[in-house]
């Protein structure tokens, strides 16, 4: 998530009559609700487009959008909440549900299903789940994914190095030091510093990254993991951190400083966009060669629990995820479409959206897909923090043990605040 593309602020829509942060009303009985979200140019253009024909089927009902990069969306966020003054409907992710459904921000759209102004029928298996806290429906996906490893079809080509399902980590480890050996290239480009990985591995290992309230894992588990990730950089077959920051805002992937790189499945597009060769998707490695500990994740749709109109944002939001225009228009921007009406719309042309659809769909018939690990109030604090202390790790800033236990404390702090 953190590798997400951005893009500059803008406030884009019809003008609200009022700053009213539960929505506003204005003559003739029109209402305006107010909608956010994070991404890229191209984003904003599909969704601007999208919110046209709901506000054409739903005239009483105007839409002001606004949008920021990633991190820049959670920092405006974060005191538009805080001042009791957040968006009405707003895109959102896992890692966040715990932490502002405790802070009382999201609206419990059970409600508004029950009213009959939301439809939670008609979605592909497993991905309406996500949205699930303790009970409560905090959030509709617009879109799933799930983590793969992006590779560097020529180099792997290049190399003999053919990637299948069921391989090894070990197997994995070996192709990338293959790899070095024959170009000089570094095999991968920094695993060890993905928390979404991490949590995969930690899976296949019977553990888990998050339990409800904290970390699945302990100090000796991170200490292999990082001083594995520390030594692979060292012996050149995992791209130096100091190169990676270099590279930004382009992949190291994409940049040829590296051949693989774990990330989620629909951000294939990016390397296509950025680099000059040709990127494809393999499976995620394995412990015992079955288990891949992968889940369907998904950007989703919440509410304010403050809004004064839940049943205007649940007719958005019921818009903006089943809609069949919608889905051609937004495509797999935000991940797979997930409710089967606008799966169906869709047709992808382009041979990387080919790919990344049919990734998915051969993921979900090997059987591997599991439930979502749950995601503690904290955790989007601690998958920064496990990025930059992983990151700084393989500078050689530090030793191993200094990281695993400065990660550990930021954490436990992330968890109580």
């Amino acid at each position: 998530m953190l590798k997400a593309a951005g893009a500059s602020t803008a406030a884009l829509g019809p003008a609200a009559t009022t700053g009213c942060g539960a929505g506003s009303g204005s003559g003739g009985g029109t209402v305006t609700i107010r909608y956010s979200w994070w991404g890229a140019e191209e984003r904003a253009k599909r969704i601007n487009q999208s919110i046209a024909l709901f506000e054409k089927k739903y005239p009483k009902i105007k839409v002001k959008t606004d949008f920021q990069a990633y991190l820049s969306f959670w920092e405006k966020f974060q005191t538009q909440a805080a001042g009791g003054n957040p968006p009405n409907v707003f895109q959102n992710a896992v890692g966040f549900l715990r932490k502002y459904d405790k802070r009382g921000i999201l609206l419990d759209l059970k409600s508004q299903v029950q009213a009959g102004n939301l439809s939670l029928d008609h979605f592909r298996a497993g991905v309406t789940k996500v949205g699930e806290v303790d009970g409560k429906q905090l959030g509709v996906p617009v879109g799933s994914n799930t983590m793969a490893l992006v590779v560097d079809k020529k180099v792997f080509q290049r190399t003999g190095v053919d990637p299948r399902a069921g391989w090894t980590w070990d197997e994995y480890f070996k192709a990338l030091k293959t790899i070095h050996d024959r170009t000089g290239t570094p095999g991968d480009t920094g695993y060890f510093t993905i928390m979404y990985l991490y949590d995969l591995y930690l899976r296949q290992n019977g553990k888990a990254f998050f339990t409800k309230v904290g970390l699945g894992f302990d100090k000796a588990d991170l200490t292999e993991w990082w001083q594995d990730g520390y030594n692979r950089v060292k012996a050149g077959i995992v791209t130096d951190p100091k190169v990676v920051s270099q590279d930004q805002p382009k992949s190291s992937l994409s940049a040829g400083h590296g051949a693989s790189e774990f990330t989620w499945d629909n951000f294939t597009v990016r390397y296509s966009a950025e680099g000059s060769s040709t990127y494809g998707l393999a499976p995620i490695p394995t412990v015992d060669g079955t288990r891949t500990g992968q889940y369907l994740a998904s950007l989703m749709l919440s509410a304010s629990a403050r809004t004064a109109h839940p049943e205007e944002v649940a007719q958005f939001i019921d818009f903006m995820v089943h809609d069949p225009e919608v889905g051609k228009i937004m495509g797999y921007d935000r991940g797979i479409l997930a409710s089967t009406e606008q799966y169906a719309a869709f047709k992808p042309a382009d041979a990387v959206s080919k790919e990344i659809a049919q990734y998915e769909e051969d993921t979900a018939k090997s059987g591997v897909i599991g439930t979502i690990t749950p995601h503690p109030s904290g955790a989007d604090t601690v998958e920064a923090a496990f990025l930059r202390i992983g990151g700084d790790l393989g500078q050689g800033k530090t030793t191993v043990a200094d990281p695993v236990k400065q990660f550990l404390t930021e954490s436990e702090a992330a968890f109580q605040g």
